[in-house]
C-alpha cells in the first residue's frame, strides 16, 4: 500500500520527515502494510487551502454540487473491491464486512442528495407580517474539519464529508493514523471527480496535527467520531472559540433488554451479531444483554453454544470466510483484557473465556468472550456501565422491567438500546425510559438507518446526531424579512420631534 502524503491544493505532497510510523496488518503482524511520516510540516498550507477551497465551494450552483457527488460515487464504484480489501487488512475486518462498508460510501451519496439535503432548503413565508415576506436561509460554515474513526475508516467520514461539500463547505479530512491508505483512496476518488482545488484536503497525523488543525481560527466546523476522552480534549482546545461547531460521535455502552415473551431464536441472533460483530469494535455494541429471569437458563445456553460457532481467522477469504478478526492494534488488546479482568473480579462467573484462537497467522485475536450476573449491585459492578472495544458482553438476569431499565441507564452514555418483546406497553415504556439515541424493538442495537439520525446523549455525544441528520450541523440559518413595494408606507415616525 503506498501513501502519497498530504492533500491539498488539488494534489498530494509527500511528507519528508524523520518521524516515522509503520502500519502492520493486525490480523498478520509480518505483514508490513505501510510506513508514512508523521509531522506537522503542511498543516498552514493546507487550512490555507481549505480557505480558498471554500471561496469556490460556496459559490456553486446545488446542481454543480450534486454533479460532483455523483462523480464521485462513480469513482468509488470503480474501486469499492480495492477500498474493501484495504480496510479488510488495515482494521483486521473481515472482508465480507469491509465490502459492505465499502459499498455503503457510494450509496450515502443518494441518501445524502435524497434524505439530507432537504433538510437544508431554503424557506419562505409569505405576508409574514402585513406587507414583509419571511425568509429562512441556510448558509455554510466554511472551512471543516473532520476526524474519522479507524472501526469504520471509510463510512463514518465520508458521510460527514459529503454532506458538508453538499452544503458547499470545504473539508480537511484526517483518519485515524491507523487506517490511512483505507481514507486515502477516498481522497483520490475526490479528485478523479474534479472538485475545486482546495474544496477537498487530506492531511496525515496524529493528536498534536490534530490539535493543531482544530485550535485554527479560520476552522468553522469540528466533526470528531471516536472516544469520549478525545472528545473532551477537543472540547478543551474550542470551548473559547465560538465561531466554531463541534460535532461529537462517541461512545456507547449498550444494553439488550429480553422479555420473557421474547422469539428467544430470533433474539439470539440478533444480540450475538450486535455484540460480536466487528470484534466489538462498535460504538453501537451490546454490552450487556438484560434478560428476565423466567427464560434467563434457556437463552444462556443457548447463547454460549452460538458463540462457540463463532468463526476467528483472517479477515481474508482468500484463507476463510470468519465472523470476526481482530482487534485493532496491541493497545487495544492490553486494555480489553483489563477490562475483562475487572469483570472477572468483580464475582461475575465466566462463561465463555476469552483465550487464544486457532489460526495460522500472529495477530491481535480474541475468542469472544461472555460472562454472567445473577444479580446487579451497583456499588460492586461498575464495569456494566463501562465502554469495552472487543467481543465481550454481559448476561444479566431480571425479574422487574423497571429493574432492567434501571440497568440499561446505569452508564454514562447514552447511545443505543433495545428490547425484545411482544408487547407494544413494554416497547413504548422502555422507549420512553431508556437514555438513549437509538433505542430498538426487536432488532439488535447495531445497523442504524442512514436515512435517520444517528447519536446519543450523555458521554455519547453533543446534541448533533448524524446520518441523515449530519446536514443540520453543516449550515447556519439566517432570518431575513423582505419587502420592494410600498416602502414608504411602512415609514412610521410616531412619537419623533417634528
Amino acid at each position: 500500500m503506498k501513501l502519497q502524503g498530504n492533500y491539498f491544493k488539488g494534489q498530494f505532497h509527500p511528507i519528508k520527515t524523520d518521524a516515522h510510523f509503520t502500519k502492520y496488518c493486525p490480523a498478520d503482524l509480518s505483514s508490513n502494510l505501510w510506513n508514512t511520516g508523521i509531522a506537522p510540516e503542511h498543516t498552514s498550507e493546507i487550512v490555507e487551502s481549505a480557505i480558498n477551497g471554500f471561496s469556490h465551494m460556496r459559490k456553486l450552483s446545488i446542481e454543480k454540487r450534486i454533479e460532483l457527488l455523483q462523480r464521485y460515487k462513480e469513482e468509488v464504484l470503480k474501486r469499492v473491491d480495492e477500498i474493501a480489501i484495504a480496510i479488510a487488512l488495515e482494521v483486521g475486518k473481515p472482508l465480507w464486512e469491509a465490502k459492505t462498508e465499502a459499498k455503503a460510501v457510494a450509496a450515502k451519496v443518494d441518501v445524502t442528495i435524497k434524505d439530507s439535503l432537504p433538510r437544508i432548503k431554503d424557506k419562505t413565508i409569505e405576508n409574514i407580517i402585513a406587507g414583509l415576506n419571511g425568509h429562512e436561509i441556510h448558509k455554510p460554515l466554511g472551512p471543516c474539519f473532520v476526524i474519522g474513526p479507524f472501526n469504520f475508516p471509510c463510512h463514518l467520514a465520508n458521510g460527514q464529508i459529503l454532506s458538508l461539500l453538499l452544503a458547499g463547505n470545504s473539508i480537511v479530512f484526517k483518519p485515524s493514523e491507523k487506517t490511512i491508505y483505507s481514507a486515502q483512496i477516498l481522497i483520490e476518488c475526490f479528485h478523479s471527480a474534479g472538485f475545486p482545488k482546495g474544496s477537498v484536503n487530506f492531511v496525515v497525523g496524529g493528536p498534536n496535527i490534530a490539535s493543531e488543525i482544530t485550535k485554527h481560527k479560520s476552522i468553522k466546523g469540528v466533526f470528531f467520531t471516536g472516544s469520549k476522552n478525545v472528545g473532551l480534549k477537543i472540547l478543551e482546545n474550542t470551548y473559547t472559540d465560538l465561531s466554531k461547531l463541534v460535532a461529537l460521535e462517541l461512545g456507547g455502552k449498550n444494553s439488550s433488554i429480553i422479555h420473557e415473551d421474547a422469539d428467544i431464536d430470533h433474539t439470539l441472533v440478533q444480540v450475538l451479531t450486535a455484540a460480536y460483530l466487528t470484534t466489538g469494535q462498535r460504538c453501537t455494541s451490546t454490552g450487556n444483554v438484560i434478560v428476565h429471569n423466567k427464560i434467563l437458563n434457556e437463552f444462556k445456553d443457548k447463547f454460549k453454544s452460538l458463540i462457540q460457532r463463532i468463526h476467528v481467522d483472517h479477515p481474508s477469504e482468500f484463507y476463510s470466510t470468519p465472523f470476526m478478526s481482530t482487534l485493532i492494534d496491541e493497545q487495544a488488546v492490553a486494555t480489553f483484557n483489563t477490562y475483562v479482568d475487572k469483570v472477572q473480579s468483580s464475582g461475575a462467573e465466566t462463561i465463555l473465556e476469552h483465550g487464544p484462537v486457532d489460526t495460522n497467522f500472529k495477530g491481535h485475536y480474541l475468542m469472544p468472550s461472555l460472562h454472567f450476573l445473577e444479580k446487579f449491585n451497583a456499588s460492586s459492578h461498575s464495569f456494566v456501565g463501562e465502554e469495552v472495544f472487543g467481543p465481550h458482553c454481559t448476561i444479566i438476569g431480571y425479574d422487574d422491567l423497571d429493574e432492567a431499565i434501571e440497568i440499561a441507564n446505569f452508564t454514562e452514555f447514552g447511545l443505543a438500546g433495545s428490547v425484545f418483546t411482544q408487547s407494544p406497553e413494554i416497547y413504548n415504556k422502555c422507549l420512553d425510559e431508556v437514555q438513549s439515541g437509538i433505542f430498538n424493538l426487536n432488532r439488535s442495537t447495531v445497523g442504524a438507518s442512514s436515512r435517520l439520525p444517528f447519536g446519543g446523549i450523555k458521554s455519547s455525544g453533543n446534541y448533533h446526531p448524524a446520518a441523515v441528520s449530519t446536514i443540520d450541523a453543516c449550515v447556519y440559518k439566517v432570518a431575513s424579512l423582505e419587502t420592494f413595494e410600498n416602502t414608504s408606507k411602512l415609514t412610521d415616525l410616531t412619537g419623533l420631534k417634528t
